[in-house]
């Protein structure tokens, strides 16, 4: 009789846990290209106008996504149902600004453009000047030096050592520090971070290249800079400079500054919409796409398939099939977020929102986010490897369980090619910090950003949704739900054993 009880006891285990992973490939299968390609081809049509942030056609998008919950009977993630959380943006105007150096003046767009601010102000002090501006363990230019309400003042670039390697890499790679997406904020951030109450970048290469930008963007109509519509007390106030300001500015000289901001405030949303966990529902993933784009331009729409339509139409089928789960009793155990972001575009605006003013859900509560940017195309600079493949980035940085549970999964169910290239901390494209997890990644929440690279149609009116490969589209999407499955139904969570401070 006991042994008889053994027999049929191990005999059923493997089949419970077969007839457990039939189920979820079944639901995963339900993911399918051409419900992608039906979604797609109306998310990144004309009629929603490029979903620019604060514009009509974002509006249309929020409402479709919306709608597009109510019919799969998902619900909001909001405790009043309304499926929206509210971004509070301003519209940057060009500021009036007036500056002087001993009595020399300097004019807006000649000499100096504005890159941040906060409300008008009159600063009359003294300049510091900090070197390159950089704050790094292996170079600091801020040591031994106290900025703290003051006016700083840095060089372009990034110091090299003897054998000619850069100090901050130690080797013949550029970092954040000199490269040209990230330059710029990194060291405005950094002067703020150490107090000061406004920075100038000495940058002659740079200030050519923003500042016809930004001239042609005040004639349009003065729109300067989308940022949220919070709390201004700590305002950075930032100004990129040209050659005719760098002997002034280098000679520490007392600088006279009036500058006069006007703004206007708009209105945007994330949506978010949850299926409560069965068995701990106070732990939560969250799927994250953003579901804005660049608008238009000149007449002509920038559809966006890609960026990000090819994400948001993820998260949609991904919803459906844990759904369907839900309808046949399979739930899962822990809550999953479904969350699309406004602003990604103009400085990953809702999702810094969300996790820095006003979290839906408890961050500390929050188990992995996993970041869908652009997952409908082929890296066309990727001459090696298979064409179904997929970069990952970040699964490894926070917690060894996630990305071991990633590559397990990968392994078991879709057998796409993972590719780590941009997971480089050198990688100079700086990716990691260009997408919507990283909000997530700096608040010690383990995050996966999917992304298949860049291509010709990036950020142009020619990404639309006949170039989308639907069936990497659709194996891509099948692998997040796998992992979103299995971080929702494991009997611990991921854990965090590489914390940043």
């Amino acid at each position: 009789m006991k042994y008889s009880l053994l027999i049929l006891l191990f005999t059923l285990v493997p089949f419970q846990f077969f007839g457990q992973v039939q189920n979820q490939e079944s639901y995963a299968n339900s993911i399918t290209a051409l419900e992608l390609k039906e979604k797609l081809y109306t998310y990144s049509s004309d009629e929603f106008e490029g979903r620019e942030t604060g514009t009509k056609g974002l509006t249309i998008a929020i409402n479709y996504l919306k709608e597009h919950y109510i019919d799969l009977e998902v619900p909001s993630a909001k405790a009043d149902g309304s499926y929206f959380q509210n971004v509070p943006l301003k519209l940057i105007k060009t500021p009036k600004v007036s500056m002087s150096v001993k009595e020399q003046s300097f004019d807006y767009f000649q000499d100096f453009i504005s890159i941040s601010g906060g409300e008008s102000i009159f600063m009359n002090e003294d300049t510091i000047l900090v070197g390159y501006g950089i704050n790094d363990d292996n170079y600091n230019d801020y040591e031994d030096i106290d900025v703290t309400g003051k006016i700083v003042v840095a060089i372009g670039g990034e110091p090299k050592g003897e054998n000619n390697n850069y100090l901050v890499s130690g080797t013949a790679e550029i970092s954040k520090w000199s490269n040209n997406r990230q330059e710029l904020s990194s060291k405005l951030n950094t002067a703020k971070e150490q107090g000061a109450k406004a920075f100038f970048l000495i940058n002659d290469s740079m200030f050519k290249l923003y500042a016809p930008y930004y001239r042609a963007r005040d004639e349009q109509g003065g729109e300067s800079n989308l940022s949220l519509d919070v709390n201004e007390d700590d305002a950075m106030y930032g100004f990129l400079v040209g050659q005719s300001m760098e002997a002034v500015l280098l000679n520490g000289n007392e600088i006279k500054i009036d500058y006069n901001q006007e703004s206007e405030s708009i209105s945007s949303d994330n949506v978010a919409a949850m299926i409560k966990g069965s068995e701990k529902p106070d732990e939560y993933i969250v799927l994250s796409a953003h579901l804005d784009h660049i608008g238009m331009h000149d007449g002509e729409v920038f559809n966006g398939a890609d960026d990000d339509g090819s994400g948001t139409v993820a998260i949609l089928e991904i919803a459906e099939a844990f759904k369907s789960a839900l309808k046949e009793g399979n739930g899962p155990k822990r809550s999953i977020i479904f969350l699309h972001v406004t602003g990604e575009e103009k400085g990953l605006l809702g999702s810094q929102y969300y996790t820095d003013y006003d979290p839906i859900v408890p961050l500390a509560q929050t188990v992995a986010n996993l970041n869908i940017d652009m997952i409908g195309r082929t890296d066309p600079k990727r001459l090696e490897g298979k064409r179904n493949y997929i970069y990952l980035i970040g699964s490894d940085k926070l917690s060894t369980d996630l990305h071991t549970l990633s590559e397990e999964v990968n392994s078991k169910y879709t057998n796409i090619e993972l590719d780590y290239t941009y997971n480089d901390e050198n990688d100079p494209n700086r990716y990691y910090y260009r997408s919507d997890h990283y909000n997530f990644a700096k608040n010690n929440i383990p995050v996966i950003f999917y992304f298949n690279g860049t291509h010709d149609d990036y950020h142009q009116a020619s990404d639309t949704p006949d170039k989308i490969q639907y069936d990497l589209l659709e194996n891509r999407t099948r692998l997040v739900f796998h992992t979103a499955w299995e971080l929702a139904n494991r009997d611990e969570a991921v854990r965090v054993d590489k914390a940043v401070e």
